[in-house]
């Protein structure tokens, strides 16, 4: 975890690595959940036996399960003391570069591109996120989000 006082001071890391976060576990349990909410029931997700027989060896990860994790991600890589709050502003360029097989362990490299000053007193934060499954040295993903925070 990195800690920050003020937007500001993270602000002052734009084009550096800033953080990693902590292991997170990917179950079936997450998968058949994310399926549910999502509507996204394809085999390859949540078919057990027909997934053990298929390209991947196990049920995968939808795509999209991996990039929700993003907020996750920020919540055990970085805090900023003084933010009273933070909403997603979306995505400039996402890419799924490898399977996720249920009970891979995934992490993210959080790299500050841009720091923008918005209303309110606000900043705007680009970041590239890196999430990376244990043992692979391919990343899974990698997602340039766009945040703001506001103090």
């Amino acid at each position: 975890m990195k800690n920050f006082e003020t937007l500001q001071d993270l602000a002052a890391l734009v084009g550096q690595a800033v953080s990693t976060s902590d292991w997170v576990l990917v179950t079936q349990e997450h998968i058949n959940q994310f399926a549910q909410a999502t509507g996204d029931h394809q085999w390859i997700h949540v078919d057990v036996e027909r997934a053990k027989a298929g390209p991947f060896g196990a049920p995968i990860a939808h795509g999209f399960l991996t990039l929700s994790l993003i907020p996750t991600f920020f919540a055990s890589a970085v805090h900023i003391a003084q933010v009273r709050m933070g909403v997603n502003y979306g995505l400039n360029r996402v890419r799924f570069m490898g399977p996720v097989p249920v009970n891979s362990r995934l992490r993210a490299s959080i790299k500050l591109l841009k720091a923008e000053p918005i209303d309110n007193g606000g900043m705007q934060f680009t970041w590239e996120v890196t999430t990376e499954r244990e043992g692979m040295a391919k990343p899974v993903c990698i997602a340039e989000s766009i945040s703001r925070l506001y103090p």
